[in-house]
């Protein structure tokens, strides 16, 4: 449906919730999060085996699970900087014995082990053999070593070692839309794209699409290339709030609406991502939350996310990041099998739902991790994880004339301090602009002026404490 024209410019929340955002962050980090992000989805029944929804890939044939298992925030063992792989085994394991079977990756994963890590999984368990699983991974290319011809050519020959297989089902162009040059500049005045087409025709790649973040006349030309590439598949961003807002929460984005239909004009299938918005969309305010439980009061609140992404039939997957068993329990449940949104349950989110959030101005941040390292030590996400949580939750000391500002500013103060280290806090930030120069924030945010913003603000509560 058509979005409010009346409307003003919004962003919306990109933050994780309390426990979900520090179970993701930490997941790539090198921490351990906390198991408050499963406890909605303690007393949840056990997934059927057998009851998958299945997409058929028309022109190979490959018959693909709805969900596909996003393997960019691994769990990590309790106490310690490496990754769990017994866990990782595991839950690969049993996400196969309950009829998943396309795993997505990328050479900068999880601090570059995400590959490695998904390779040994896939190695380590034998209930499919090569030929009915897929494997997805990424020509991440952001830095100019590997924009070279022989670096980008080691990087794709690098995820081959790692995953461990002769061929990749799925392969990506990595996160383009920013503008034509970037394009032409990475993949086509190197002799790459050549190349990835020669290695298609060898069989040693057997889907070659992109992951589209970016401007709309930027998706369009991709588009127009179709006749000179072949493009078998894409990867969009697609919500119940990115369907209509995408360009209100940040305005280099575009409607998934848009996305899904040029896409379907052209019989490309759909690869989903970010169905859950790095998990905010499972972590909403109360009142909202509130209205989705009314309905379904048995079902998480991630379940309504995912029957809308799993819903369009030009879907081939759905990608979900599954730190802990649980959140691949409940994803599951809500995949074996899909029962599709109704008319009504898709307005519903459509108007109601999405309307209500878009009320919230917060900063477009999905805990990706690509701003990161930092090499000042700012944690990044976590900060804008934190303000974003204290805005939607409505909590931010905002007005010295409220009675409760004083409580609100310690509160902010205070959890700001449990979450992120003083020497981790922004105002440590020099504005030296590696995280937007060498790194790539899909979202297209101006970090170092969102890290000034909060700096500022912090400096303002910590005088007014001092006056007290």
């Amino acid at each position: 449906m058509k979005k409010n024209d009346n409307m003003s410019r919004r962003t919306f929340l990109k933050m994780l919730g309390a426990g979900g955002a520090a179970a993701a962050v930490a997941a790539c980090a090198g921490r351990k999060g906390s198991d408050a992000a499963a406890d909605e989805y303690k007393n949840q029944v056990e997934p059927p085996i057998g009851q998958m929804t299945y997409r058929t890939n028309a022109a190979t044939g490959d018959r693909v699970s709805l969900l596909g298992y996003g393997m960019m925030r691994l769990p990590m063992k309790e106490g310690s900087e490496e990754f769990d792989q017994e866990l990782i085994n595991r839950q690969v394991d049993y996400a196969i014995e309950h009829g998943l079977n396309y795993f997505d990756t990328s050479p900068v994963y999880c601090r570059g082990e995400s590959e490695r890590c998904t390779g040994i999984a896939l190695k380590a368990q034998s209930r499919l053999p090569r030929e009915k699983y897929y494997v997805a991974t990424k020509l991440s290319n952001f830095a100019p070593d590997s924009q070279t011809p022989e670096g980008a050519k080691k990087m794709f020959h690098d995820s081959l070692r790692e995953l461990q297989v002769d061929y990749i089902d799925y392969y990506l162009l990595h996160a383009v839309g920013g503008s034509m040059e970037e394009f032409n500049q990475r993949y086509v005045d190197n002799g790459i794209m050549d190349f990835l087409m020669q290695e298609r025709q060898a069989g040693r790649i057997r889907n070659l699409g992109f992951s589209f973040h970016g401007r709309q006349d930027v998706f369009d030309e991709l588009l127009a290339l179709h006749d000179t590439y072949h493009w078998d598949f894409v990867q969009i961003e697609l919500n119940w709030l990115d369907w209509n807002y995408a360009d209100e929460i940040n305005d280099t984005n575009v409607d998934a609406s848009y996305l899904y239909a040029e896409l379907q004009k052209l019989g490309i299938p759909a690869v989903i991502m970010e169905p859950l918005l790095g998990g905010r969309l499972a972590k909403l305010p109360q009142f909202v939350a509130a209205q989705l439980k009314q309905r379904q009061p048995e079902k998480s609140i991630a379940s309504w996310a995912f029957r809308y992404a799993g819903t369009p039939e030009g879907v081939l997957t759905v990608l979900s990041g599954m730190t802990y068993t649980e959140h691949l329990q409940d994803n599951l449940l809500s995949y074996c099998p899909l029962v599709p949104l109704t008319q009504e349950e898709q307005q519903f989110l459509d108007h109601t739902i999405a309307h209500q959030m878009m009320e919230e101005d917060t900063i477009p941040c999905n805990a990706c991790q690509y701003c990161m390292p930092c090499p000042y030590g700012i944690d990044i996400p976590a900060i804008f994880t934190h303000f974003n949580k204290m805005k939607i939750e409505r909590s931010m000391p905002d007005d010295a004339g409220s009675p409760d500002y004083r409580r609100l500013r310690r509160n902010y103060l205070i959890s700001l301090d449990r979450v992120v280290p003083r020497e981790r806090q922004p105002d440590h930030c020099i504005k030296c602009g590696r995280c937007i120069h060498e790194k790539h924030c899909p979202q297209q945010i101006r970090i170092p002026e969102e890290l000034e913003r909060i700096s500022n603000y912090l400096e303002q509560l910590r005088r007014s404490a001092e006056q007290y």
